[in-house]
């Protein structure tokens, strides 16, 4: 598909990386829950964890230091207190919430101030009862209470995490909840999902204030053909024709001179076979304000590249235009709902982007390119079979589609790998090696035969198909990240994997993923402010306001970590 960034899935969880391997030129994505994979990749749900709703006041805090020692008796205030708690808790039980409150503060001015632990219980009762009443101003003020007694108490944390989000305060209310995530030892859903959830919400209001007012920026050389690439019927890409050349090239190459009109397109594609891509949206604009006859063309040119520099708004006018012109090239119109398509999946909008594709499909059925970017799309839904069809169709058209050979062939994959088919695993497998042999300069066959293998766990033998990428494409900065993973995976090789990612970022330094699976590793180091810097990197690069949420996302969950090692010290384990 022509989208420069994979989407999110309907659900809200993201797709499997699976999935995001599919498509053109572009990396596999690290979820927001990255930033704390550490220990879902260390640990199982141990037994006995709850992963409940916490509704009830009851329970100590964990121990405080400096805890009062205890006195018994009738007249003993510590007594009297806990006497008055206990009276709460069976208002509270009895959906009493009132006398609750009443017999909680009882308790809170009985206690006596050194019995520490006691008193933070008391003010965490008093505050799940006004959460009972919605009184969510009231419930952090008494959580915080609890909280500056007892800096480790989960009940506290958590119950202000909820009020905060309520009160809209999404910043503090992420700094609790990460607190609770590291003292639960990650291992409570509910936990994990509000803090999901916050990061989402936090990076979506980000990305609309940042994207919309940020400057454009033109990807890089690599990322611009690659994306190109991923076309074969698309008229814009073309070298230009002999007889739309400039006179002083033709005299070069020579041939006769021939006199042709000046033309802001012509130019345009001039400056793209001279890789100056920054004039390109100027000289279709001068195509287009003139009138000139390739109209049509200097549109979709112009619409792809607002494109890839991440405006949309720009783009969405010019593909409308082009696909609307009926006496235009039907190839022009099949590209623009195409490309159309792409950005309406990008944006989350899987109806409008399949009913383009669909039209793609009925005005230009012989389109190989229509086929090929509406199979990615059927992957990214999660329709494989369909998907399958689709890349057929493609091949069908365009036998010597080495891409569409190879992504069909990751589709099998994926479909018996899900199926728990080993011996259509095996099928696929055998799939791919017919790829590499058929069409062995095909970067994409060793690509993604890399990452089936290495689902595979046969390591030595992707890192071997990673090297054979890198050999045909030496340029591409992505290979380098992906084998750098990998020696994180196969020999829990850090250093060796940083590197590589080294690498992809002086080959490429508008990679973008390079920066982001740098910063996650980084988080797992430990290493929380270079983590923030790498992602602020990637932030700048980001083509999309949806990529730009899910970066804004890992920068706030790794400055909330930061947040809480200086609140209270608390920091998860490192790699």
């Amino acid at each position: 598909m022509a989208a420069s960034k994979p989407v999110e899935s309907q659900s809200g969880s993201g797709f499997p990386r699976w999935q995001l391997a599919l498509l053109v030129g572009t990396p596999i994505v690290l979820g927001v829950g990255a930033v704390y994979l550490w220990k879902r990749n260390k640990t199982k749900d141990t037994p006995g964890k709850s992963n409940g709703e916490r509704t009830t006041p009851e329970g100590s805090a964990n121990p405080v230091q400096g805890q009062g020692a205890r006195c018994e008796g009738p007249g003993c205030p510590l007594d009297r207190a806990q006497g008055a708690k206990n009276k709460g808790n069976k208002y509270f039980k009895a959906g009493k919430y009132e006398q609750a409150i009443q017999c909680y503060t009882e308790a809170i001015g009985l206690c006596p101030r050194d019995n520490q632990t006691d008193l933070s219980t008391f003010y965490q009762n008093r505050a799940a009862a006004y959460e009972q009443q919605m009184k969510w101003t009231e419930v952090v003020q008494d959580c915080t209470q609890a909280v500056v007694i007892n800096p480790r108490y989960i009940k506290a944390l958590f119950r202000r995490a909820k009020a905060l989000e309520r009160l809209d305060n999404k910043k503090e209310c992420l700094e609790d909840v990460t607190a609770v995530c590291i003292l639960e030892a990650f291992q409570n859903q509910q936990s994990m999902l509000l803090a999901d959830k916050v990061l989402k919400l936090l990076g979506k209001e980000k990305a609309k204030d940042q994207y919309k007012n940020r400057d454009p920026l033109m990807p890089s050389p690599q990322f611009i053909k690659s994306y190109f690439s991923s076309f074969t019927d698309d008229i814009i890409s073309q070298p230009l024709q002999k007889g739309e050349k400039k006179d002083e090239d033709k005299d070069n190459e020579g041939e006769a001179a021939e006199v042709t009109e000046s033309s802001g397109y012509l130019k345009a594609k001039q400056y793209m076979e001279e890789e100056n891509y920054d004039k390109i949206i100027s000289e279709c604009t001068k195509e287009v304000e003139s009138g000139g006859k390739y109209t049509a063309e200097a549109l979709l040119l112009r619409a792809t590249f607002y494109l890839l520099i991440g405006n949309a708004t720009g783009a969405q006018p010019d593909l409308d235009r082009v696909i609307n012109m009926e006496d235009a090239n039907v190839k022009l119109r099949a590209n623009a709902l195409i490309k159309r398509g792409s950005m309406y999946m990008q944006q989350q909008q899987p109806m409008m982007s399949t009913q383009d594709f669909n039209m793609a499909a009925e005005i230009d059925t012989r389109n190989a390119d229509v086929y090929h970017h509406r199979g990615q799309l059927k992957i990214l839904l999660d329709q494989v079979e369909e998907a399958v069809r689709d890349f057929d169709e493609c091949i069908l058209l365009r036998p010597d589609s080495a891409l569409a050979q190879a992504q069909k062939g990751f589709a099998l994959y994926r479909q018996a790998y899900t199926g728990n088919s080993q011996s259509q695993v095996q099928t696929a497998m055998d799939g791919f090696e017919d790829i590499i042999r058929r069409f062995p300069k095909c970067a994409e066959g060793y690509a993604l035969y890399a990452q089936a293998l290495t689902d595979q766990q046969q390591f030595g033998k992707a890192d071997h198909m990673y090297n054979k990428c890198i050999y045909l494409e030496p340029d591409n900065a992505t290979t380098y990240v992906h084998k750098g993973l990998l020696q994180l995976q196969w020999k829990q090789d850090l250093d060796r994997g940083l590197d590589f990612i080294s690498r992809a970022i002086e080959i490429d330094n508008k990679c973008d993923f390079a920066y982001e699976t740098m910063g996650t590793i980084e988080v797992q180091r430990g290493n929380l402010e270079k983590a923030i810097d790498m992602f602020n990197k990637a932030i700048n690069l980001a083509k999309s306001e949806m990529e730009m949420a899910h970066l804004y996302s890992l920068c706030d969950a790794a400055y909330a970590q930061t947040e809480v090692a200086r609140k209270y010290g608390l920091k998860p384990p490192t790699l």
